[in-house]
């Protein structure tokens, strides 16, 4: 008998551990007509570990400060062996984490997967899209460069119109009356300790949300019915399905292979996509560039902004459409799921991301 064997039985009689890993893998079944969507969670988990794992490694040498931040992160990119790989990575891998988990909420939208009696799985997985928002938001700032600090200097002064709170909810952001040395400290916590705290709370409870009450089945086929909220606990469970491992292990895998192909295909390939000329300049907070407009995902933020006539109705109407979609299952009540039977819906998730992607379109262009 082997060394290993023998410290995996020594382990085994103690903790149970095979046992764990049985009801866990090969006998946890999910349903038959389960699809790709669902595989979104295990590759936000593992863009999630990337992004820990890089961020880590550029902590060595970044240097929090207004004097040393733009040249640690020039030394990281020019001097570090594989800085700029690393570097490259965690800021291409943001971008493609927030794509992943649009996704994901499109898709639990669509089949309905909020519903009850998974009101908390969407609350937790929510708050984890804003919350991965905050961390793109603090992170951009880290590097002090003209873009970091002229985009982060436009999304704080948004704060500042909200009626009678505005100038102290600015200053709280900012540390001061304008961005500097106060600002870079307090986005440098939370990005790397603050919000990963929070991040990994919500983590574990969306994953414990999610195994607890049941993976939902999609309602698609003609065996569907809808079924009324549970008025106890009850873990849905899905007889004859197939097995988490290996069978759907690999599907997930497929999927995980797919996006890490595109962050690298991006990084290779692409690598100015997301830096654009003023990333490699240093702040300076007396010259404002020109053309300066936030990332991608946040285009619809900033020209709603725009389109209305003052920035606090802009952001009152963001306030209302984010808090809409945050409560939407205790809104939404009906028990039926099937796309084909709620037309209104489906035309308001349809009109939905039109106007964000035409925002989106528009901020970029405008």
């Amino acid at each position: 008998m082997g060394l290993g064997k023998k410290i995996a039985d020594f382990i085994d009689v103690r903790l149970g551990v095979r046992d764990i890993l049985e009801q866990n893998l090969t006998k946890y079944l999910l349903p038959r007509n389960i699809n790709s969507w669902y595989t979104l969670g295990a590759v936000l988990l593992t863009l999630f570990a990337l992004q820990i794992g890089t961020g880590i490694l550029l902590l060595v040498y970044y240097t929090p400060t207004a004097d040393g931040a733009f040249h640690s992160v020039q030394r990281i990119m020019n001097d570090i062996p594989f800085g700029w790989l690393i570097r490259t990575v965690h800021a291409v891998g943001a971008n493609v984490i927030v794509l992943a988990l649009l996704l994901h909420m499109l898709s639990v939208l669509f089949m309905g997967s909020y519903k009850p009696p998974r009101e908390l799985t969407w609350v937790a997985g929510f708050l984890l899209l804003l919350l991965s928002l905050g961390m793109c938001l603090t992170g951009y700032l880290l590097p002090w460069s003209q873009l970091s600090f002229w985009a982060t200097t436009v999304a704080t002064s948004s704060s500042g119109e909200i009626p009678m709170i505005g100038d102290a909810v600015l200053r709280f952001l900012r540390g001061g009356a304008t961005v500097g040395q106060a600002t870079l400290g307090r986005f440098f916590a939370l990005h790397v300790i603050g919000f990963p705290l929070l991040f990994g709370l919500l983590v574990s409870s969306h994953l414990f949300f999610v195994r607890r009450v049941g993976i939902s089945k999609p309602p698609f086929g003609p065996d569907w019915r809808p079924t009324e909220p549970p008025k106890a606990f009850h873990h849905e469970e899905h007889p004859g399905g197939i097995p988490f491992f290996p069978h759907y292990v690999a599907k997930d895998g497929a999927l995980v292979a797919f996006f890490l192909a595109l962050l690298l295909a991006v990084v290779f390939f692409a690598p100015t996509l997301f830096f654009p000329p003023a990333t490699f300049e240093p702040a300076n907070p007396f010259v404002t560039p020109k053309g300066i407009k936030p990332e991608w995902y946040f285009l619809w933020a900033y020209q709603t902004l725009k389109i209305f006539p003052s920035e606090f109705l802009g952001l009152a109407v963001q306030g209302v459409a984010v808090t809409l979609l945050l409560v939407l299952p205790f809104l939404d009540r009906s028990p039926e799921r099937r796309p084909v039977r709620r037309p209104l819906f489906v035309a308001v998730y349809l009109l939905g991301i039109a106007i964000f992607l035409a925002l989106g379109v528009w901020g970029h262009y405008s």
